[in-house]
């Protein structure tokens, strides 16, 4: 018998505390002992670190193939490009336009609050020995700190030889992610132009790949509620309380900057491209957020959205049927914000350090990445560790916000979410000229979308 989600949330949330109060008490016991700390590491070294790469290594396994189908699918279920209407254009540019917002926020946050700074370099070479591949703290440093030309970008997301640089392990032992993009968006493309029935059978096959890859990943978060407190007392016994403040601070701004994308930036949205008034708005979708928050998953909320966005919102059947079902596919921003977050946290604390011009890559890369996720607890995961590798950065690495993935993915759910309802109202009142809860004196600059 299986868990429910809600369960195995709370479980891996329990593992969490359990690990930080483990590690907290073997430095405490260490401080006065340092026999008992040495013999902590040394167990950490032979027995929980296995356990955890088991988790990360199921996690690996599926990024290729997770990547490639579940890109491919979200563009051929498109159709002919041609044939899109003013309905589905508007819906994709609101999109693209808040997960790209989203990153941007994310970025600012992680530049001013730099948490990975509070792990100082002692812990942090300890850190690195511990998770870092064969070769990558050099190699992949080396590649990512590389000049940036126009023939590098083309070499990162168009290589001579597709097949040897996404099979290859020359950075951190995952390959390049950034060409298989490329190449998934291309297949997607190519396929929304063949015959209806081919287009069909091409379709069931990326998504029969997405939902065998999507079944592994929960293989892994079923291991979770161990391999977590595992490497949570791993890393605090070999790095101390830095680690925790570390931590601590990249959930707050996380967190801090997620709310202020949903409350702050789609209340905008509402201002400026709406006459909806964003304060009866959201106390409006209560229930769909809440949904959101506790389920972590936007597939479990779907039905609750539907509902709130033709009952409530008064969206037209039409419109609600468009863009609430594709939302939960392709509108991540939330998902796209946390992705940013954590691939910038890694850097910054196992190095290397990404410029301007890798962290714009990367907000590019996040926002296409996300519309990859699965929508189920933990689907970002496998992106996430491509992303690393992408950077030179060490996939391993995210295990140190493992621990806390559970309470940010119900709060990036929650985000992506409420995105979704934004989006349908205001594309609902430009596709239909008016709003159905106009109120007077809130005029906006809808003509943006005009």
């Amino acid at each position: 018998m299986t868990a429910s989600p809600a369960r195995l949330a709370n479980r891996i949330l329990l593992g969490l505390l359990i690990g930080l109060v483990a590690g907290l008490l073997t430095l405490a016991l260490g401080h006065f002992k340092p026999v008992v700390l040495d013999t902590a590491r040394a167990v950490a070294t032979t027995v929980l670190d296995p356990l955890g790469q088991v988790f990360l290594r199921l996690l690996f396994f599926v990024v290729i193939p997770l990547v490639f189908a579940s890109l491919a699918s979200g563009v051929n279920q498109l159709g002919d490009f041609s044939r899109l209407g003013s309905l589905a254009w508007r819906t994709f540019a609101l999109f693209l336009l808040n997960m790209v917002v989203g990153v941007a926020l994310g970025l600012a946050m992680m530049n001013l609050l730099q948490p990975g700074a509070q792990v100082d370099p002692v812990s942090r070479d300890r850190l690195m020995a511990a998770f870092a591949s064969d070769g990558a703290r050099h190699a992949g440093v080396a590649e990512a700190q590389a000049p940036f030309t126009a023939m590098t970008v083309v070499d990162m997301f168009m290589p001579r030889n597709l097949a040897g640089t996404v099979a290859g392990f020359s950075r951190n032992g995952l390959g390049e992610v950034l060409p298989l993009i490329v190449f998934a968006l291309l297949v997607g493309a190519a396929g929304t132009r063949l015959p209806p029935e081919d287009r069909a059978r091409l379709q069931r096959g990326l998504d029969l790949v997405t939902q065998l890859m999507t079944g592994i990943v929960d293989f892994a978060l079923r291991l979770a509620p161990y391999a977590v407190p595992a490497m949570i007392y791993s890393v605090v016994v070999r790095i101390g309380v830095d680690f925790i403040v570390a931590l601590a601070l990249f959930v707050a701004g996380v967190l801090g900057v997620l709310a202020l994308h949903l409350f702050g930036t789609m209340a905008l949205f509402l201002k400026l491209f709406s006459r909806r008034s964003p304060w009866r708005f959201f106390r409006d979708i209560r229930p769909v957020l809440i949904t959101a928050f506790s389920t972590s998953s936007s597939n479990a909320t779907l039905a609750a959205s539907m509902a709130v966005a033709r009952d409530t919102l008064k969206v037209r059947p039409a419109t609600a049927g468009f863009v609430i079902p594709l939302g939960a596919t392709m509108n991540m921003s939330g998902t796209a914000l946390y992705e940013g977050c954590v691939v910038l946290f890694v850097a910054q604390v196992f190095g290397p350090e990404l410029g301007m011009a890798q962290q714009l890559t990367l907000l590019l890369l996040a926002v296409v990445s996300a519309i990859a996720v699965a929508g189920i607890p933990g689907g970002s995961l496998p992106l996430i560790a491509g992303l690393c590798a992408s950077f030179g950065i060490e996939p391993s690495g995210i295990a140190i916000v493992l621990g806390a993935d559970r309470l940010l993915d119900m709060a990036r759910t929650t985000v992506n979410v409420g995105a979704d309802l934004v989006t349908a109202v205001i594309v609902d009142e430009h596709e239909s000229g008016e709003s159905p809860r106009s109120e007077p004196g809130q005029g906006g600059a809808g003509a943006l979308l005009g």
